[in-house]
């Protein structure tokens, strides 16, 4: 029985000596605990040498997808063929290529994996004219060249430089601020108007480096870092500063202090470069999309660009504002719609209104942009110089679909009329002609005067109309009273009838009573109160 056995430096066949050992699998390890033990077990029959290690690397990828290389199937059949034994392998997928393509038996048993296991402890005894330090040499390239095979890496597309780029980049921005911060305040003791009248952090600091004291300024030369207007406003600021005298001490440290913030502000210039080439390097679409410094910032956050590449559109578009997204979430608020991606041109040339929505569909193309620049082999920006110019058209689009909306153009669609032919006759109208009133002033003065009369006798027709009727009301009142009156009346008169006739009667059963006082009460006869109601309503 043969046995194939592969190495980094190439591949080996051993002839397997005694077979009847193999039997025993338990035991088979105590025959390989020594070179000699082993060299009793197998013995080299052919090794075939890899010359570099791309060969190496070539014959190993063809056996890990299952395929026999060139050089493994020239062996076979100029070995193994002409021996007319079985062949041992270690992986039965290769040994099923084999048997269907070169028509060899093959072996795949746990007793093989023993014997591969065993070979391979006592490999330098076994195969002889190969150093131990040429073996870990071949052995360390092609790992290395096998990882970076599967992972698809280049040296190029390192993303752990743009994460550290970028946090020195963003290290460097707060220094440069507190340092000049610093700068300012301090010289601002000494000169405090050159504050006001330069603005620009730099050309501030190389100014102090230039002249120093305030009182070399009338006779230094400023023309190289300021225009003539300028130059001449601080001449003459300095020549009436209300500053402080400073001795030459403090200026010579406020002098370091400026060459130490000019030489961060070129290193800053010089890091960001570098930052821009790495990023087209490396992510040349998503550079495009969303620019160097918030690509970079992105990949940052998600640490690198394939985990970056991991995240959904939704994700990307919140990224580094994860505290404002919790804290809506608790209070029941709205979430944010934009994070990191918020500092990209697209997003920050749309107005207030339509941020939002550009920076959804911003995040959206975004992903894809950073997927092709993980995934894909091809390293152009076509795919995002073509994503951008979509968005920047859908972008205009939003922006004039609001104009339109505010003008009145846009809020019907115009409609194509059906021609028809229409022969009707025009005839000409005169009356256009005449620029004179219809009629003078006079008759409308005297028009809207006769309106006004009849207005005025409407209303006091309606005047009249309405006492007639509050007159009527009041007359119908006063008769409904009166026959309420007259029949309470009638009552009480036959009331007090019936009580005389009962005193009366009471006066004959009794007669020797005594008196009884009687109550004299006037009551007035309705015909009397009739003539005072009337009197009281004559005189109303």
């Amino acid at each position: 029985m043969l046995v194939l056995f592969e190495t980094s430096v190439g591949y080996a066949i051993f002839k397997v000596l005694n077979e009847k050992k193999l039997q025993e699998v338990d035991s088979l390890w105590k025959e390989f605990e020594t070179p000699e033990k082993a060299n009793k077990i197998v013995k080299l029959k052919h090794f075939e040498k890899f010359q570099d290690t791309a060969e190496a690397l070539a014959a190993f990828t063809a056996l890990m997808e299952g395929k026999i290389n060139k050089q493994l199937k020239k062996v076979l059949k100029k070995i193994v063929k002409e021996a007319h034994e079985p062949l041992a392998v270690a992986d039965a997928k290769l040994g099923g290529v084999i048997k269907e393509k070169l028509n060899l038996s093959c072996i795949h048993s746990p007793v093989v994996n023993e014997l591969m296991r065993g070979i391979r402890s006592q490999m330098d005894g076994l195969i002889p004219g190969v150093e131990p330090r040429e073996m870990a040499a071949m052995c360390l390239g092609l790992a290395h060249s096998l990882s970076r095979y599967r992972l698809k890496f280049s040296a190029d597309k390192v993303d752990t430089m743009i994460v550290q780029a970028i946090s020195l980049l963003d290290d460097l921005d707060k220094e440069l601020n507190n340092y000049i911060m610093r700068c300012r305040e301090w010289y601002g003791w000494h000169f405090p108007e050159l504050g006001k009248i330069i603005s620009d952090n730099l050309t501030y600091c190389k100014c102090l480096q230039k002249v120093g004291d305030r009182k070399n300024y009338a006779s230094a030369q400023l023309s190289e870092l300021l225009p003539e207007e300028v130059e001449a406003e601080v001449k003459a600021a300095a020549e009436i500063s209300m500053g402080t005298e400073v001795s030459e001490e403090d200026i010579c440290n406020i002098l370091h202090l400026c060459t130490q913030v000019i030489e961060i502000s070129e290193y800053r210039t010089q890091l960001y470069e570098y930052l821009q080439n790495r990023m087209m390097a490396i992510a040349p679409n998503v550079t495009v999309m969303v620019g160097e410094l918030v690509g970079a910032r992105l990949i940052a956050h998600a640490g690198s660009l394939l985990n970056l590449a991991k995240h959904a559109a939704s994700t990307v578009q919140i990224l580094g504002a994860e505290k404002a997204l919790f804290r809506a979430l608790k209070s029941r608020r709205d979430t944010p719609k934009y994070g990191l991606i918020y500092h990209a041109s697209l997003v920050g040339q749309t107005s207030p209104k339509h941020k939002g929505k550009i920076s959804r569909m911003l995040a959206a193309k975004t992903v894809l942009a950073i997927r092709y620049d993980a995934f894909g082999e091809d390293s152009s920006s076509a795919m995002g110089v073509e994503n951008r110019a979509k968005l920047e058209a859908r972008l205009r689009a939003i922006e004039d679909r609001g104009i339109r909306k505010i003008s009145g153009t846009g809020k019907a669609l115009a409609k194509a009329e059906k021609y028809e032919h229409k022969s009707e006759v025009k005839t000409y109208d005169p009356s256009g002609d005449s620029t004179l009133p219809t009629c003078s002033k006079k008759r409308k003065i005297e028009q809207v005067d006769q309106e006004d009369e009849i207005i005025e006798k409407k209303a006091k027709k309606a005047k009249v109309k309405i006492k007639v009727e509050v007159e009527e009301k009041e007359e119908q009142e006063e008769e409904e009273e009166e026959e309420g009156v007259l029949v309470v009346e009638e009552q009480e008169t036959s009331v007090k009838k019936k009580k005389k006739k009962d005193k009366k009667k009471h006066i004959k059963e009794e007669p020797l009573s005594e008196e009884e006082p009687g109550t004299s009460t006037a009551v007035p006869s309705p015909e009397k109160k009739k003539k005072k109601k009337k009197k009281k309503g004559n005189e109303d």
